[in-house]
């Protein structure tokens, strides 16, 4: 097991490469005792996970739209509306796409996240 240092701290990383929460070794004992915390742990592990789902989700769409700007001009050349493209479209649903990732993740946080943090603090008050 190799190690890596963070601001004073110490962290154990594991095989593949990512710091061991449990094994971490922090100079104040109130760190120590969040970061071994379980529900601090799902919250980091949640939390993380969604957002890279998130950011996946938003490039696939990015650079897909990107990819047709490169590749299909004469698709998104096609006229929809009147003078208006499929182009034009696709650019605004992006954006929109964009918007509604952002919603999808304040429910989230505002939901699971702020219920793990409420638990992870009622924990950590006893």
């Amino acid at each position: 097991m190799t190690t890596t240092q963070t601001l004073g701290a110490t962290r154990p990383l594991q095989p593949h490469g990512k710091p061991d929460l449990d094994a971490i070794d922090l100079p104040d004992p109130a760190l120590q005792r969040v970061a071994s915390n379980p529900t601090f742990q799902t919250l980091v592990r949640e939390r993380t996970r969604f957002g890279w789902v998130l950011t996946i989700l938003m490039l696939i769409v990015y650079f897909g739209f990107i990819g047709l700007i490169a590749f299909d001009k004469p698709l998104l050349a096609t006229k929809i509306a009147g003078t208006a493209s499929l182009g034009l479209f696709l650019g605004v649903g992006v954006i929109l796409f964009a918007f509604i990732l952002t919603g999808i993740y304040v429910v989230r946080a505002n939901t699971r996240f702020d219920s793990l943090a409420a638990e992870l603090a009622r924990s950590l008050a006893r």
